[in-house]
């Protein structure tokens, strides 16, 4: 992935080393469908999201807030990891503020915090087992950059555009609050049951997938951002934490009543078809029958 010496963003929040705790345990683990201890802390571990709106926690859902992440003055970049991290934001900047124009909207820049431990957002606290989280209650992406490590070291998900792969998928959950996904999602899973709120944040998630498959592509248009194994790169990520791949490895059988993120396939399809189409109407999870 080409990326150094580009524009970074000045949207990054970097509160690492600063020990942020108290609040309340965000997510709910026990909330995803009993996958399984060691599935659920993987899937946190990659691609997590905050699901508080689509789990009934988020505003009117009873779940206190937290008191948001401060940014004590201009924020410097301190190392390679941020340094990456700024650069691909400004891209995911670039691409959706592009894709908004063209629709006669302004696309409204998300914020990146980068912590180390745990961190207070306005959905509550969240420790780095959670993974990279997206909050729709500040729209805020948060990140601990030590991820990056288990991303290549534990999941096997290797090369610097799995790890923007990561970043574009949480941006993803962005745009889905800014057209209103998250909303009518959340409305529509407080009438359902367990099985069917599942498979509704199944196709949030691919969604998700879909429009960090847009992103790449709008990011190579742009910049030239892609380099030979970049799409691979991608691929193998999704495929390494598809719910079935996740759940065969820590209990040995798939249980897909429980999927909250998608199978390994569907996560490497979606993805590839935001690629491929480059619209917001090829990323529809929600209007057909079979995702």
């Amino acid at each position: 992935m080409e990326w150094r010496g580009r524009r970074g963003s000045k949207n990054v929040i970097d509160v690492r080393g600063r020990g942020r705790g108290g609040g309340r345990s965000m997510g709910r683990i026990g909330g995803f469908g009993g996958i399984g201890a060691v599935a659920i802390v993987l899937i946190g571990l990659f691609l997590g999201v905050d699901l508080t709106p689509l789990l009934g926690l988020g505003s009117g859902g009873g779940m206190q807030s937290a008191p948001p992440v401060q940014q004590a003055g201009p924020n410097r970049i301190d190392d390679e990891a941020e340094e990456f991290v700024s650069v691909v934001l400004a891209d995911t900047e670039e691409v959706w503020s592009r894709e908004f124009e063209a629709r006669g909207a302004r696309y409204e820049v998300p914020e990146l915090v980068l912590f180390t431990g745990a961190v207070d957002s306005a959905c509550g606290t969240a420790s780095s087992a959670v993974g990279p989280f997206y909050c729709p209650g500040d729209h805020r992406v948060y990140l601990d950059t030590a991820f990056f490590q288990t991303l290549e070291s534990q999941l096997g998900a290797r090369g610097d555009f799995a790890r923007a792969y990561v970043i574009a998928h949480e941006v993803g959950h962005h745009v889905q609050n800014l057209i209103g996904v998250m909303d009518q999602v959340n409305e529509a899973r407080r009438s359902v049951s367990e099985v069917e709120a599942n498979a509704l944040s199944v196709r949030v998630e691919l969604q998700a997938d879909c429009l960090a498959g847009m992103w790449a592509r709008g990011a190579d248009e742009m910049f030239g951002t892609l380099e030979r194994g970049d799409i691979d790169e991608a691929l193998d990520a999704a495929a390494r934490i598809g719910d079935d791949t996740l759940q065969r490895q820590s209990q040995g059988r798939v249980v897909p009543d429980s999927f909250t993120h998608g199978t390994s396939e569907q996560r490497q399809a979606w993805f590839y078809q935001g690629f491929e189409q480059g619209s917001l109407e090829s990323c529809d999870t929600f209007s057909i029958d079979r995702v």
